[in-house]
């Protein structure tokens, strides 16, 4: 299936990507928070959750779809993933044409650094906002270039341990200057809704298997129930609960896929009491029983 959008590729990006990308799908560099991500074929829209992070296309698309928002990106383009939101995702690749991109982790202690440095006093409207937690924008020169040093500086393995916290950082600052500066500072405005939500998601992603409550949840964020529901709702277009099931899964795909184990040992490690239950909702979100995924990785 075509790509309804032609994006030209970044043959300068792609050239220094293409040694790292060892393997197809996400692959971890010499540092931490910066992977690289390579498909050599079209794959077809499927459930994805992403840690938050910049992703920099050079070559091929993709389509992300949350809720009722559709965004394709390409080369020249970057996604914000400013919060771990389940969504669709659809990759346009070709043997030929392979897609090729970087993936730089958000971590908002270095972000609320930056923001201290750059002297961004807390802006009561960035605080009160709810913005998109998935939002797309151009790969301008500044971002480029902050991207090519970085990839760059992965290459050699002592400019990467001497230099590589401070290339990941530029390009978390240059973000910071671009026109998706707003959900990131709203990340680290931590007296506001978007930033509580993000706590309160980082919690459940660390506790996913354990038995969580809204009232639990809400307490993490400093909300009332009522408070964390709606901003929670708006952030994620999820309810916790759905969020909270809707993670459980993923992780289980995970475990399936990647480490073989069998579907009641699955169901028990991501908090499912009932094996039938999760097989019941495993199949319902994937369109295929839990019991599939090691019979496709057998014959990958």
């Amino acid at each position: 299936m075509p790509s309804s959008q032609t994006f030209a590729s970044d043959a300068a990006l792609v050239s220094l990507i293409k040694p790292l990308a060892t393997r197809p799908g996400f692959v971890d560099t010499r540092l931490p928070g910066v992977q690289m991500l390579s498909w050599d074929h079209y794959v077809a829209s499927s459930p994805q959750i992403y840690e938050p992070s910049l992703i920099i296309l050079a070559q091929g698309s993709k389509l992300a779809r949350l809720g009722p928002r559709t965004l394709e990106y390409g080369a020249g383009h970057y996604l914000v993933q400013a919060l771990s939101v389940p969504f669709m995702c659809e990759t346009f690749a070709t043997v030929e044409e392979p897609l090729y991109g970087v993936s730089v982790a958000i971590d908002r202690l270095v972000l609320g650094e930056l923001v201290q440095a750059m002297d961004l006093l807390p802006d009561a409207a960035v605080r009160a906002q709810t913005p998109e937690s998935m939002t797309s924008a151009t790969l301008d020169a500044a971002m480029r270039e902050s991207v090519e040093r970085l990839l760059r500086c992965l290459h050699d393995p002592l400019d990467c341990q001497v230099m590589g916290a401070a290339r990941l950082r530029e390009v978390l600052y240059v973000a910071l200057r671009g026109p998706q500066a707003g959900v990131l500072r709203a990340l680290v405005e931590q007296q506001g809704h978007f930033a509580r939500i993000a706590a309160s998601l980082q919690h459940l992603r660390d506790h996913y298997d354990q038995a969580l409550s809204v009232d639990d949840l809400a307490s993490c964020a400093n909300m009332s129930a009522s408070t964390f529901h709606e901003h929670f709702k708006r952030s994620t277009l999820l309810s916790p609960v759905q969020y909270l099931k809707r993670v459980r899964l993923l992780m289980a795909q995970q475990m399936l896929v990647g480490e073989g184990l069998g579907v009641a040992q699955v169901a028990h490690k991501v908090g499912y009491q009932s094996t039938s239950q999760f097989s019941r909702e495993y199949k319902r979100y994937f369109e295929r029983n839990p019991g599939e995924e090691g019979v496709q990785r057998d014959a990958s």
